[in-house]
């Protein structure tokens, strides 16, 4: 799922005893906390934030669209290794893909699709564009010839 072209952040973790089932198997919901950790710690390295304020107030990435496909179990003190690498800029939306090994071991293929919404307190998030310096930051991250079977949000 992640582009062999595209530039991918690599993190690895440990799986802890919560986030396991009563078989000690990772739990699927932990894949996402995974996904999204990345994720954070992509846009700390680009000298981003999920969290960003300008002039115009702040700024911030809800999802609107997460999905992972399992391909093996990862169990209790198994080390991961998560790749994100961003698929997609558009004009409001960053689309996201992930892989999680262990080891040589595929475990997982998911992908995010975040937008960019201004933050107003007690009001919902506004999806707003992209502001063009973050744009460029994420766009020069992207995978050179993305698939576009994800709509624009």
């Amino acid at each position: 799922m992640v582009d062999d072209a595209a530039v991918r952040w690599v993190t690895r973790r440990r799986v802890e005893f919560v986030e396991t089932d009563a078989a000690g198997i990772v739990h699927f919901s932990s894949f996402f906390i995974y996904m999204e950790q990345a994720e954070h710690e992509l846009l700390r390295h680009l000298g981003l934030n999920v969290f960003l304020d300008d002039e115009l107030g702040r700024i911030s990435w809800p999802r609107v669209a997460a999905s992972c496909d399992y391909h093996g179990p990862a169990r209790f003190e198994d080390e991961l290794t998560i790749e994100v690498a961003v698929h997609r800029v558009g004009q409001k939306s960053v689309t996201y893909e992930h892989r999680l090994s262990c080891g040589d071991r595929s475990i997982a293929t998911g992908r995010m699709t975040v937008v960019c919404c201004r933050l107003h307190p007690g009001q919902p998030p506004q999806p707003i564009a992209i502001p063009s310096p973050i744009a460029a930051i994420l766009r020069g991250q992207a995978s050179p010839s993305p698939d576009d079977s994800y709509p624009e949000a």
